[in-house]
């Protein structure tokens, strides 16, 4: 077999991933925090202020990278969902749920950043512009995911129905990325490509790249901490658990030599 399928093949155990997430969940954090404070230190004392918004625009280094693991997050539940749905893989249906309240605190930060951006550029705290109703929407469905999660006794069952609504709810995604070229919006259009060219100063980019990259990092290490919590309750009892939760002890190892 090859040796990348067989890895996933492991994987997919319970113990296996729970040791994988332990080994990696705090690696993923400390460079998450890390590459994050770079970017937040940049952004704040090497960046320009803005010719026309002043220091205010800075707020972008958090509300940009939210606004994108919002989307991003989601449509990587809706994956899991249809592959947990499609081939019953139990790791998969974990994975799918732990991405739904991550998600829905990036969407909580970009709209509440969105507002505070919005008051000095807008004269209003909120205003029903078409990419701020998609981004709220966006939040409800995460809470739909996870309401219709914790309502279900059968966590499986109660994976699978909220996988159907996360797989659903992924149409609203291409209308949030479009909505500022479909409608008429007070948000501005997109200033700001990784690929392609900016509109924004040269000296804007690096910092904002660090907070796209640590938001990343930040959110792996909390897929797998949250990942592995699901995962101890669904396997409480199991012997590995037990191992976990009561660890031998060296008095013990010297009893059972006697």
């Amino acid at each position: 077999m090859n040796p990348v399928v067989r890895w996933f093949h492991q994987l997919g155990s319970p113990p296996y991933f729970d040791r994988f997430a332990a080994r990696w969940a705090p690696v993923a954090y400390a460079f998450g925090v890390l590459v994050m404070a770079y970017g937040l230190w940049a952004a704040l004392f090497q960046v320009p202020a803005d010719y026309q918004q002043g220091d205010s625009f800075r707020i972008l280094y958090i509300h940009v990278p939210s606004a994108w693991m919002s989307m991003f997050v989601f449509g990587l539940m809706a994956v899991y969902a249809a592959i947990a749905l499609v081939w019953r893989i139990k790791l998969c249906e974990i994975l799918a749920m732990a991405c739904a309240p991550i998600g829905a605190a990036f969407t909580v930060i970009t709209l509440a950043t969105g507002s505070i951006w919005g008051k000095p550029m807008w004269g209003t705290w909120w205003d029903w512009d078409p990419r701020l109703t998609t981004e709220l929407i966006l939040l409800f469905l995460y809470l739909g995911v996870i309401g219709l999660y914790n309502a279900i006794d059968d966590r499986r069952a109660a994976a699978r129905a909220a996988g159907l609504l996360a797989i659903v709810g992924v149409a609203l995604l291409p209308v949030i990325r479009y909505s500022v070229v479909w409608w008429n919006s007070l948000h501005q259009g997109q200033t700001i490509s990784l690929l392609g060219k900016s509109s924004i100063d040269p000296s804007m980019v690096p910092p904002l790249v660090a907070m796209i990259i640590g938001t990343k990092l930040w959110f792996i290490g909390s897929l797998l901490a949250r990942s592995r919590a699901d995962n101890l309750r669904r396997e409480a009892g199991k012997d590995w658990v037990l191992r976990i939760a009561n660890p031998p002890t060296k008095a013990d190892g010297a009893g059972g030599g006697r």
